[in-house]
């Protein structure tokens, strides 16, 4: 995950356990000190990599200030990591772990639900179109009470828009959510 996706969660992790804008910078800040522990950190194992790779006598000293420098920054991210609440699922810990990009997770989770979209919409259809054919074939049968049956309806969904404009609900049921700034 990048740093931007992680600020997203942070962010999101704040704003749903009723956090305020304010909650939210200092998520962000705490966010963007770990980031910043994490790139430091990458750094001196780089460093520390290329020490050991090279090593000879005369680098033991560099050695052990570059491993005292690791433990000192990983202990830093673990009190900086204290302070952000970021949750993140196993299957993506298990990835990472098999060598494989966390962002295949997404990808996977995305083309399931699409593919639950699809079943759904097509289900949807399906009884759009069955209900089409049955009001065609009852109105042939029962032309009156069909009448009825439409009249009732219009007036039906009529009132509930009505109720739904008065109550800030949206026609499919779901509420209007007032987005802050």
């Amino acid at each position: 995950m990048d740093p931007s996706q992680n600020n997203t969660a942070t962010t999101t992790a704040a704003s749903s356990n009723g956090g305020s804008n304010e909650g939210d910078m200092e998520a962000k800040r705490s966010l963007g000190r770990v980031t910043e522990s994490i790139k430091k950190t990458l750094g001196l194992l780089h460093m520390l990599h290329l020490t050991v790779s090279s090593y000879n006598v005369s680098s033991q000293l560099i050695l052990l200030q570059r491993l005292n420098a690791l433990v000192t920054e990983l202990d830093n991210m673990k009190r900086l990591a204290g302070d952000c609440d970021i949750q993140v699922p196993m299957e993506v810990v298990n990835l990472i772990d098999d060598g494989k990009n966390p962002d295949e997770f997404t990808k996977d989770v995305l083309n399931s639900c699409i593919a639950r979209n699809q079943i759904t919409k097509g289900k949807t259809d399906a009884f759009k179109s069955m209900r089409k054919h049955l009001l065609e074939e009852l109105e042939q049968a029962f032309p009156d009470e069909v009448e009825a049956y439409r009249g009732a309806r219009a007036s039906s969904a009529a009132e509930t828009k009505r109720l739904a404009q008065m109550q800030s609900v949206l026609p499919n049921g779901d509420m209007k959510v007032k987005t802050e700034h």
